[in-house]
């Protein structure tokens, strides 16, 4: 009886062993396929922002436009040709408030998915909001000195008394 079990044990750990390396397997795999899910993510919305962006109208010398943004986005601009927090939509101000929020921390993919209003345990809200951030970096109203933890710049007008914040 004592070989029978020893056997069955045995079997056993054989068989933990074989599942572990198939878990690292899928975790590797996983890894990757969010990865390119990521990017594709990011592609997609800097897609549909130049499209936003190319449908403007060309004369912006008359003023602002009058016309609502096409799409479900408004286009993010530039933080130099901004004239503050109140050209940005709503749901990036809320995301700039909660990076001022933060602070030195930084603000996380996933707690920007939380203040945007959406499932933070959703792998793809997760990586829509991170490319927001990843806009907001891009357009010069966020760093990213950290890789994932989301900063407002040292100079911004918002964050007084930051050290290193130099004129």
């Amino acid at each position: 009886m004592r070989a029978v079990l020893e056997a069955r044990r045995k079997a056993a750990a054989v068989r933990v062993e074989e599942l572990e390396a198939e878990l690292e397997r899928v975790r590797e795999a996983l890894a990757d396929a969010e990865e390119v899910f990521r990017r594709r993510a990011i592609g997609l919305e800097q897609y549909l922002e130049a499209l936003a962006e190319e449908e403007a109208p060309a004369d912006t010398a008359a003023g602002p436009s009058r016309r609502k943004p096409v799409g479900p986005r408004r286009a993010v601009p530039h933080r130099e040709n901004a004239a503050g927090l109140e050209d940005l939509s709503a749901d990036y101000q809320a995301v700039m408030a909660a990076a001022a929020e933060a602070g030195a921390d930084g603000l996380g993919a996933r707690r920007a998915a939380v203040v945007l209003g959406w499932d933070s345990a959703s792998a793809s809200r997760v990586e829509g909001a991170r490319a927001r951030l990843k806009r907001l970096v891009e357009r010069g109203w966020l760093i990213e000195e950290k890789p994932g933890r989301f900063t407002l710049p040292e100079q911004h007008d918002d964050a007084p008394g930051q050290p290193g914040g130099g004129s």
